[in-house]
């Protein structure tokens, strides 16, 4: 079912600028942010585990591996043939396993803009002919 343009979907939801209760929080918590650092430093140095990882996670960002740049040639003439030689890269060592999923991620989204580029056409040519009947 569509809802008609400027309709919302939920018209009993929340009211257009009233703050949910994280800003509320957010904003309650923000003048003490200092004390409350002090003291979960304070407890993650005397043991407290739980306010130890708090603090590495927040002091460490995630590990994101990243792959090396590669020059690698995609071979043949199809998208498929393409992300069969990214395969057979991988298998043959020359590339990394992640290098390799994202090179195939890419293509697929590649597939995904041929295919919208290719309905867009159809439906013009559809249009253009329904137009040019009388």
């Amino acid at each position: 079912m569509a809802f008609k343009p400027g309709q919302s979907g939920n018209p009993k939801g929340r009211p257009r600028g009233r703050p949910d209760r994280r800003t509320a929080w957010r904003n309650e918590l923000e003048p003490k942010g200092k004390a409350l650092v002090t003291k979960a430093v304070e407890m993650a140095l005397s043991g407290d585990a739980q306010a130890l990882r708090l603090c590495l996670e927040r002091l460490t960002p995630a590990y994101k591996p990243q792959a090396e740049p590669v020059r690698f040639e995609l071979k043949g003439e199809t998208l498929t043939e393409k992300a069969d030689s990214v395969l057979t890269a991988i298998a043959a060592g020359d590339l990394d396993p992640a290098t390799g999923k994202e090179l195939i991620a890419a293509i697929a989204g590649l597939v995904k803009v041929q295919e919208v580029d290719e309905i867009v056409r159809r439906l013009e040519a559809l249009e253009g002919e329904r137009n040019a009947d009388p």
